[in-house]
């Protein structure tokens, strides 16, 4: 009998990817209108920049062992001090977010430096403006709290994984605990943030489920500790033959009907 889920955050419950395509895209046409260079083009370009740049630094390793994306290092502080590793972030990340626009300028023949910087504030300005949920992300929650005790599982650095959650704060009160990577030391799909997981919801793996969008952290993680599991995939993905998962869903919504069948 299921009396726990996991959830996963990020392109989960919050549509994280939504948000920071509306955040390139004012950010971009920002530049169009002081550059000429088309905005599309532009913000393809700095994602390649970005993470070329973002593999390049010391601290890479540690983002990967908590699960930081590149994306995520273009708007975060990372003032955690928790950790060195994040102090060890903090210390490069302006310098990362200043010199991927500034790399993706270069790029185009435009060499500006100022103007680098200036597009990397105006971007963590329009990241923490543009929270996006789906649509059926509270009426799910209202539901499954009813029934479940509900657990936040995020891969991410707590200073911004809190800073989401402040920028939708209607989600907090739906969990009973919120267990972030960066806080716990790694991220999924190490089995031990799982374990940790079940034990303070006080359940066996057998009464616990998680859901998640990622195949490689959210669904391979549960899938080593013995954890039963729902895939939220919203763009019919094709599933990786590596790696299994319990059931399938293409919303949220979808999930109240799989539960039933556990």
């Amino acid at each position: 009998m299921i009396k726990a889920i996991l959830f996963d955050l990020d392109d989960t419950l919050l549509w994280d990817k939504k948000s920071v395509k509306e955040s390139f895209r004012a950010t971009c046409l920002e530049a169009e209108e002081r550059t000429g260079i088309n905005h599309h083009t532009f913000e393809k370009t700095v994602r390649e920049k970005a993470r070329e740049l973002y593999s390049s630094y010391d601290v890479f390793p540690f983002t990967k062992k908590i699960g930081i994306n590149p994306f995520e290092g273009l708007w975060g502080d990372f003032t955690d001090e928790i950790n060195i590793g994040f102090r060890r972030m903090h210390a490069v990340i302006y310098d990362y977010q200043k010199n991927s626009w500034t790399n993706a300028l270069e790029h185009h023949g435009v060499y500006d430096q100022e103007l680098g910087k200036s597009l990397a504030s105006r971007f963590r300005y329009h990241r923490r403006r543009l929270p996006f949920l789906y649509e059926d992300t509270f009426d799910v929650l209202a539901k499954l709290k009813e029934n479940y005790q509900l657990l936040l599982l995020t891969n991410g650095a707590p200073s911004l994984q809190h800073e989401k959650l402040k920028m939708t704060p209607q989600l907090v009160p739906y969990f009973h605990y919120i267990v972030i990577s960066g806080a716990f030391g790694i991220g999924k799909p190490d089995t031990s943030i799982f374990e940790h997981s079940l034990r303070l919801l006080d359940v066996n793996k057998e009464e616990a489920i998680m859901i998640g969008d990622n195949l490689k952290t959210d669904i391979l993680g549960s899938n080593r500790t013995g954890i039963k599991n729902i895939w939220i995939n919203r763009d019919d993905q094709n599933p990786q033959t590596d790696i299994s998962y319990t059931k399938q869903a293409s919303s949220l919504t979808g999930v109240l009907d799989l539960l039933s069948n556990f």
